[in-house]
């Protein structure tokens, strides 16, 4: 669908991950399905990742915007902000995901803003909110992320 715009990251974050030898827009990408669906992390940090994706290609039979999508599109946010929360030595998995529908679009871009609602050191909650171009609310989703270490544990 396109290449993949560099999502904007704080200097912390740059830092942090640059000592480990990971490259932030690599590991924070949208990943093979984001990227089939056009999905664009534009910002992130653990306090809010915003991002972007095509009405076109991502609908259902009648033209909408597919649930799905706008599914996939909050757990891609959800799960970028909890991995850059839990740090370089956790990994965020979801375990819960679920997404209220307001209205349909049938054409341009819905935006995803993920907040965080909870922030743990077993698990981070966050709510993503999607809008269409002319800011109305598309879909509310909340995603709860497991937190796990990042190497196996010994024992």
């Amino acid at each position: 669908m396109g290449q993949q715009a560099a999502t904007k990251f704080s200097a912390e974050t740059l830092a942090q991950f640059a000592a480990l030898g990971v490259d932030p827009n690599a590991l924070f990408s949208p990943g093979a399905l984001g990227e089939q669906m056009g999905i664009q992390v534009l910002e992130a940090s653990p306090e809010k990742v915003i991002g972007t994706m095509p009405v076109e290609g991502n609908t259902q039979p009648y033209g909408l915007l597919h649930g799905g999508a706008s599914a996939v599109l909050a757990e891609t946010l959800g799960s970028v902000g909890a991995m850059l929360h839990g740090g370089p030595n956790k990994i965020a998995v979801g375990v819960d995901l679920n997404a209220t529908h307001h209205r349909g679009t049938r054409s341009g871009t819905v935006t995803g803003t993920a907040t965080p609602v909870h922030r743990g050191r077993s698990s981070a909650t966050y709510e993503v909110v999607i809008t269409d171009e002319q800011d109305r609310r598309v879909c509310t989703a909340r995603l709860t992320c497991m937190l796990r270490p990042s190497t196996p544990s010994l024992g």
